[in-house]
């Protein structure tokens, strides 16, 4: 059984939420050690040890808390536009899960790396060209001390808008492609996802 310890369950007992669990079977939970010794008699006939040479002497187990699931990262492609440089390429990004799946939260990207200056602030494109919805949201990471002090020109932005864009966009971009509309983790950026982007740095002011 494999499950984070912030889960609650209800103590077989009392049925009082717990984190805790029978540490010989890891299957029946309880709110502390009195519980799992008053409830041991009824237990023990269904307590089958995960470690098959785990002691069976004693009259009643011990309660313990499972250690948090360890999430392995998650790596998605992104669309890095670097301010030197005059295209924009597809980069790989890790992203942290974040609480248990069933939870539905959106992994966090690691993207710290490209923003040097400030933590970077974000906006979620939902529309793309013409003002069609996207059906995959974009996710804008940016750098804000850049943009509001007047960095250097981003020069893979300005090639995408052809120079025409009404304010120019400074500072380092990369940018994630959300798996839906209900943004609750990410799914590979690629080359179709610029002409939305082209539209939207026309449209910044």
């Amino acid at each position: 059984m494999n499950l984070s310890s912030f889960v609650s369950h209800p103590c077989a007992l009392c049925c009082s939420p717990t984190s805790m669990w029978c540490s010989r079977c890891q299957n029946a939970w309880y709110c502390c050690a009195e519980h799992l010794q008053s409830d041991w008699p009824r237990h023990k006939r269904e307590c089958i040890p995960l470690n098959p040479g785990a002691s069976t002497g004693t009259p009643y187990n011990t309660i313990a808390t499972p250690a948090p699931v360890q999430h392995e990262l998650i790596t998605v492609s992104a669309i890095y536009f670097a301010p030197e440089e005059e295209r924009s390429k597809i980069i790989s990004i890790q992203c942290r899960p974040q609480g248990t799946l069933s939870q539905g939260i959106c992994p966090l990207p690691l993207v710290q790396q490209f923003f040097s200056e400030s933590m970077p602030n974000t906006i979620i494109l939902t529309q793309g060209l013409n003002g069609e919805a996207l059906r995959f949201p974009l996710h804008i990471w940016y750098c804000p001390v850049s943009l509001q002090r007047g960095s250097p020109v981003n020069r893979a932005v300005y090639r995408i808008t052809s120079g025409a864009a009404e304010k120019a966009w400074c500072g380092p971009v990369v940018v994630l492609k959300f798996n839906g509309s209900r943004r609750q983790g990410y799914t590979d950026a690629g080359s179709n996802d610029l002409p939305a982007l082209s539209a939207y740095f026309l449209a910044y002011k």
